[in-house]
């Protein structure tokens, strides 16, 4: 079996402590999912011009966030890393042509940890964590993504882990979800659905509330899409997991990308 591409909505960093309908998915979600061997995510909290890869043996917890409670500080995902995976992923670098930067001693931020802690509690899956780059255009993350999809038939896992609606800007105190974020999401959903690269590409201009949903300072939650679409590029097909709403208008959402 080939395991698909993920994109996964990690929401506020407080979902690691959270008890509730999407976080109860991704613990069910690791359950069913064949047990890979390693994972690769593309995290929102690692936004570089370099395409950089961390390259540790084990990786340290990092508290990229302030202002929650301090049982959030006391957490740890002490995942080991994969030398043999992150030779691969350099191999497949270098077959494209993309300089990358091996990266020491980083971390994993919590775009990476806090989904992980709750599909693969006991931190007992190495993980790999890789930038994304916001500046780059979707179809250059669609590109670098579809240099690695050859992993997913070795069994590695690959993530793109942000936020489709994600303007912490325009959250509100109630968890019914705000039209315009719904309206969004669900045009990204039928050009998702359709696999309709020449729309999600022009999402900026295309999509319906786009500056509200990714506003210009947030770009970088929305580049792992493409990142875990290009992964899944030789199957091209998608299917939506799940999708709620948090603060009106943080959407929480998982796609499923390839998979056979």
């Amino acid at each position: 079996m080939t395991l698909p591409a993920l994109f996964i909505a990690h929401g506020s960093p407080m979902l690691a402590l959270e008890d509730h309908e999407y976080s109860r998915f991704l613990e069910s979600l690791g359950r069913e999912l064949p047990a890979p061997e390693a994972i690769v995510v593309f995290s929102a909290h690692w936004d570089s011009p370099e395409q950089s890869m961390t390259v540790d043996e084990s990786h340290d917890t990092m508290h990229d966030f302030y202002g929650f409670p301090e049982a959030m500080y006391e957490l740890r995902y002490p995942a080991k890393g994969s030398a043999a995976v992150t030779q691969r992923i350099a191999s497949l670098f270098e077959a494209g042509n993309l300089h990358y930067e091996p990266v020491l001693g980083r971390g994993l931020d919590h775009g990476a940890w806090v989904i992980l802690s709750k599909m693969y509690p006991n931190a007992d899956i190495p993980v790999i964590e890789l930038s994304v780059d916001s500046r780059r255009s979707p179809e250059e993350q669609y590109a670098i993504g579809a240099m690695l999809k050859e992993l997913r038939q070795d069994n590695v896992l690959i993530i793109g882990s942000g936020g489709l609606v994600h303007n912490l800007r325009l959250i509100s105190q109630t968890d019914e979800p705000e039209a315009w974020a719904v309206e969004f999401d669900e045009w990204i959903a039928r050009n998702l659905e359709t696999w309709n690269l020449k729309e999600l590409f022009n999402y900026d201009k295309k999509a319906p509330h786009a500056r509200e949903a990714v506003p210009s300072y947030g770009t970088e939650h929305f580049a792992p899409l493409f990142y875990a679409m290009g992964a899944a590029s030789d199957e091209a097909k998608a299917k939506r997991l799940i999708q709620t709403y948090q603060y009106g208008s943080l959407s929480l959402n998982c796609w499923m990308f390839g998979g056979s």
